[in-house]
């Protein structure tokens, strides 16, 4: 499927092409390769030992390079080669060394394919990891060493060149992938991305929620996405490729898959959606015509609530361990679930004056005793930092956020639950607020309540096993709303209704008038 959709098949002058594998191990994708430049050298009246720079190919494990120069010689022996010019070939075509160093040469190549490995930074020596950094500033935070293999394929790729990958996809969706998203949409194009996470790709079972990739070293055009379920084979698979390169490719529905064409892809270093094509569809137009959650101008923002590096000492119910004015009424997990909020009685003892400066203990002797009688304080990373404000939270306290009406999400949650909390609470470091100077909250808390909010995490967000979803700030703020005032008063009170009555479905209905949409349109219903 990969070979296929790179351009790499027997019906072109293969030998004339340069194909690049960077990790080839046993040989699963090199052998099809080598078949296939066997048939076109035929069908050409090509030379097979005048073919040394038709393939390039590296592994570090010794076992994986002997096991692919083997599978080379098969091949070619069967095709008629001599022994001397099959080991010749073997030997120019799987390569021993480390393709991330320098030592590699710079050959520009028309294809690239495989499946690269998966070892995360923080598993790799320091020395090697820092040179690794060095060469390919993409890999950056505490991601994989894929990323290195995509940014130094990409760099290789002549004009024309495409990029064929089988991988996990999380650098779409994290942080540690921004300047590889960036750089792609800055140089680069995304032709194909094809979620496979519960096909079984590989021989062996793994858990690494892979999607195809495919990038060109061309202006970026529409691309092509595909959401596939477990039964999605090989069969299926052959389908889908002729159906893609058709002209007038639109989309395709199988047992198992979902494709869909979009007119052009997402831009910058922003996180790449998933999801089946419709919900794709959806987020790009929802892009398109209005504006993020999180948004200055609206005087609207999404954050979190206060770490306080020691909850055992600092969240309590016994409001009498310090002075009644330190005492803050916290907004936590629990007082939500009804979908009302309803306060279970926890306190932040609160050692952060109205200005944003930590009290004087000498003037909190209550507090002070309280605190200092937990000398598990002065252990933390932050106190070590600053000893003087030993008895500091992670976090400071905000004092103007307490009397603000806030709508409060839980981090992990199969579906999006917001909660009006009305004033008074301050929230916990595992919840997510949102307040605003110009929207009516209940309003608000209809759209995100809607299946339209719950796509933008869907979408965005990295899965949890089980379905969890993580409604972290990065992602709520992503979600797009319209303005308030462009909605008409009877679609407001339909939101407030639903959101009252926690109605995700009558939630939707309203909230996909509000967006100017058809929710089946986009399987939201």
């Amino acid at each position: 499927m990969l070979l296929d959709l790179t351009g790499y098949t027997s019906g072109r002058d293969l030998g004339s092409v340069h194909l690049l594998e960077p990790s080839c191990g046993s040989g699963a994708f090199l052998g099809v390769v080598i078949e296939r430049l066997i048939e076109s050298a035929t069908a050409y009246g090509r030379n097979l030992a005048e073919l040394e720079d038709a393939i390039r190919a590296y592994d570090l494990q010794t076992n994986h390079v002997e096991a692919s120069r083997e599978l080379c010689c098969r091949l070619l022996l069967d095709a008629g080669v001599s022994q001397t010019v099959a080991q010749k070939l073997a030997g120019s075509w799987v390569n021993h060394a480390d393709f991330l160093l320098s030592g590699v040469d710079e050959r520009s190549v028309d294809v690239v394919i495989g499946n690269p490995p998966y070892i995360r930074y923080d598993d790799l020596p320091g020395d090697l990891a820092a040179k690794y950094r060095h060469m390919w500033p993409t890999m950056r935070g505490r991601g994989d060493i894929y990323i290195g293999f995509i940014e130094r394929s990409l760099r290789l790729l002549a004009p024309g060149g495409k990029i064929g990958f089988i991988c996990a996809d999380r650098w779409m969706r994290n942080q540690y992938g921004s300047d590889l998203r960036q750089l792609i949409a800055q140089q680069y194009a995304v032709e194909h991305i094809w979620t496979m996470h519960d096909v079984p790709a590989f021989e062996a079972e793994v858990s690494a929620y892979p999607a195809i990739i495919v990038l060109a070293n061309q202006s970026q055009g529409s691309a092509v996405v595909a959401d596939t379920t477990s039964e999605f084979g090989p069969a299926r698979a052959q389908a889908l490729v002729r159906a893609v390169q058709a002209e007038d490719f639109e989309e395709f529905t199988d047992l198992g898959v979902k494709a869909h064409r979009l007119p052009h892809w997402f831009e910058g270093s922003e996180l790449w959606p998933t999801g089946s094509p419709a919900r794709l569809a959806l987020i790009e137009y929802l892009n398109d015509r209005f504006n993020q959650l999180h948004d200055p101008g609206t005087g609207t923002k999404v954050s979190i609530g206060v770490a306080t590096g020691a909850d055992k000492v600092f969240v309590t119910k016994d409001r009498s361990v310090a002075e009644p004015d330190r005492m803050l009424p916290l907004a936590m997990r629990r007082d939500l679930m009804s979908g009302r909020f309803d306060w279970q009685g926890n306190y932040l003892v609160n050692p952060w004056a109205e200005d944003g400066s930590l009290v004087a203990l000498d003037k909190y002797p209550k507090m002070a005793a309280y605190l200092s009688s937990h000398p598990v304080l002065k252990e933390r990373f932050v106190a070590k930092r600053d000893p003087v404000a030993w008895y500091r939270t992670i976090d400071k306290v905000q004092a103007n956020l307490v009397r603000k009406p806030k709508l409060l999400l839980q981090d992990m949650k199969t579906t999006i639950h917001p909660v009006l909390e009305p004033g008074g609470c301050y929230p916990h470091h595992n919840l997510y607020y949102v307040i605003s100077e110009t929207w009516d909250l209940e309003v608000l808390g209809g759209i995100l309540l809607s299946r339209v909010a719950q796509a933008f995490i869907e979408a965005y967000c990295v899965r949890m096993r089980g379905g969890t979803l993580r409604f972290q700030a990065q992602y709520l703020k992503r979600i797009r709303v319209p303005r308030q005032r462009d909605i008409d008063p009877a679609t407001q009170e339909a939101l407030k209704v639903a959101f009252r009555s926690r109605d995700a479905v009558a939630a939707t209905e309203a909230a996909a008038v509000a967006y100017g949409i058809n929710p089946k349109e986009y399987e939201l219903v």
